[in-house]
């Protein structure tokens, strides 16, 4: 099977990392948003990223249903069996997916206040998180690591591009996106431990990532050069533009 990409989506993180999570073997071609081939326009209805073409040449668009098409054709599901609890972790993967765009928007935020606007906003996310993750140790539903205690899920996958992202920041600016939410901090610490996150990108993802979004015109950007960090260094190909080019 072949993932058409770009390299800095966190829906094709997504997807990507779900095979990784699965040890399923798979392709990537990465394309210029700009310039987008036309064989891809035909194959993809709205233009985004990713889609998923399968061995059989069948073509998938829509991160969501490519990852519910994967779970249950690849390895052994990671979703719940309850159609109840299926669908309450799909609610749950949605509340993180609906935040990728807007993660994207305020990691290139201008200045300190629409920085801190944006991280009230993607706040209330983390806080509904950590609300679950309170209850969920309250009622005593698994002591484990992760959205569902012991064992990694869809959920957690769902999340994943938020927390890598939030950790990659972190590390360049010292400002974090989760200090406010211990039990997601260490949910966060949980799931960048198992490596899917590396594993599920370009190998220049974060040299990418940090050119775009630490560049000087962000105000985290500014933060990056007064931790002394080099993010800011090399080209980049993604625009403003790109952030509505993947779902």
């Amino acid at each position: 099977m072949k993932i058409v990409s770009f390299k800095t989506c966190p829906f094709v993180q997504r997807v990507t990392a779900l095979l990784e999570a699965k040890h399923v073997p798979y392709d990537v071609e990465y394309i210029d948003l700009s310039k987008k081939p036309a064989w891809f326009l035909e194959a993809s209805p709205n233009g985004q990223v990713p889609i998923l073409i399968t061995d059989d040449d069948q073509v998938l668009f829509e991160s969501d249903a490519i990852v519910e098409y994967l779970d249950e054709t690849t390895g052994t599901p990671m979703s719940a069996h309850d159609p109840v609890k299926k669908a309450q972790d799909r609610a749950w993967s949605y509340l993180a997916s609906k935040h990728y765009l807007m993660q994207c928007s305020v990691q290139r935020s201008p200045d300190e206040q629409r920085l801190e606007e944006g991280r009230a906003t993607l706040g209330t996310a983390f806080a509904k998180m950590e609300e679950r993750m309170e209850a969920r140790i309250g009622a005593r539903l698994g002591e484990g690591p992760y959205f569902h205690g012991d064992s990694l899920g869809m959920v957690d996958i769902a999340w994943l591009p938020l927390l890598h992202r939030a950790a990659i920041i972190e590390r360049y600016t010292d400002f974090d996106f989760l200090g406010a939410f211990p039990k997601v901090k260490r949910w966060q610490e949980a799931v960048l431990a198992t490596g899917i996150a590396e594993r599920s990108v370009a190998e220049d993802f974060e040299s990418r990532f940090t050119a775009f979004y630490l560049a000087d015109t962000t105000y985290l950007g500014q933060l990056a050069k007064k931790q002394s960090a080099t993010a800011c260094c090399g080209p980049t190909e993604c625009r403003e533009e790109d952030l509505a080019c993947c779902a």
